[in-house]
């Protein structure tokens, strides 16, 4: 029997070594946040989460159709609501792929297998060019809206391909394609290439990024 975690669809990608603020208001989720405030060692209380590929995250249907791989998360802050929501934040640790998902109970649980990440060397061309490009991103989208991330890029390589991943302005499909990357370097080429085109969309319509029009507004739950 695979390992089970309780779970938590979402119409997002959350990779790992990144922060995501959830809003919990459905029963079932608020059953889930209730059964992780009772694991005992802070450390522990880890559910996981899947994009949903079709469908919803609310109502009576929920989630049609779900990706297969995931990330697994540890709850790290929790702020109860008088009305039984809570807001909370998670940090994404490691990817799984889902084997089954068990709906019977008070929240979903999924049976999962490991999906380490690949060992496959990056070359140092590889991280100068990713940054040079996500650069020029920047500083290409400061002429219209905020800069996307604040700060300096990370130093590793691999949390630098989560980062980019999770900073670059693209639909689910190409997200979700991201995570399931066999390796930082392999994940570090397509986001730079998908970068690149975006980069090249916005010269053609400066005043918007090309995949905003592809966008939904995301619902946390």
């Amino acid at each position: 029997m695979s390992p089970t975690l309780p779970m938590f669809p979402l119409g997002s990608v959350i990779y790992p070594g990144l922060q995501v603020p959830l809003t919990v208001f459905e029963d079932r989720y608020r059953a889930l946040v209730h059964h992780l405030l009772r694991v005992e060692d802070p450390t522990e209380r880890f559910f996981g989460s899947v994009a949903i590929r079709e469908g919803y995250e609310v109502g009576d249907h929920g989630a049609q159709s779900l990706y297969r791989v995931g990330c697994r998360v540890r709850l790290t802050d929790v702020e109860a609501h008088p009305d039984g929501t809570f807001d909370v934040v998670a940090v994404g640790v490691d990817r799984f792929e889902l084997q089954h998902l068990d709906t019977t109970g008070e929240f979903p649980v999924g049976h999962v297998v490991d999906r380490p990440e690949g060992t496959a060397p990056v070359a140092d061309e590889q991280l100068v060019r990713a940054r040079a490009i996500f650069t020029a991103y920047r500083e290409a989208l400061s002429q219209i809206r905020s800069d996307p991330y604040e700060g300096t890029l990370p130093r590793d390589a691999t949390y630098l391909s989560w980062t980019l991943a999770a900073c670059a302005p693209l639909p689910l499909s190409e997200r979700q394609a991201l995570l399931e990357a066999e390796d930082t370097a392999a994940r570090l080429t397509m986001v730079t290439d998908l970068l690149r085109a975006e980069l090249r969309a916005m010269n053609v319509i400066p005043s918007l990024p090309a995949t905003d029009v592809a966008r939904t507004r995301w619902s946390p739950n």
